[in-house]
């Protein structure tokens, strides 16, 4: 993962509002949410859930299908793994860790 997309999805995911709606959307799982649900769950305006799901879809944090008349949202595990793994991929690579659960 390269350093300006890292930088950017934790840029979206820095906004209350689009973290609630992603974490929303992981805890749904592969079905993920209708928008309509996911607005609920949130309790935001309809407006406001488009202009956020927007910035998750364009930062690759989540897709988005269309079923008919109604729109899915679901989280981008793919993506959100590979944050994940950008993050913790070098820990402690330049000081010496202690092992986890023995006391120093």
């Amino acid at each position: 993962m390269k350093l300006e997309l890292a930088a950017s999805q934790l840029e979206a995911l820095g906004n209350p509002t689009r973290l609630q709606v992603y974490r929303a959307l992981v805890r749904a799982g592969d079905d993920g949410l209708p928008v309509g649900s996911l607005q609920d769950k949130i309790g935001i305006a309809a407006s406001t859930l488009s202009h956020h799901l927007k910035n998750l879809v364009a930062n690759g944090l989540i897709t988005q299908e269309r079923q008919a008349t109604t729109l899915i949202c679901r989280a981008n595990y793919t993506a959100m793994n590979s944050l994940v793994d950008y993050l913790v991929a070098e820990c402690c690579v330049d000081a010496a860790c202690k092992p986890r659960g023995k006391a120093a």
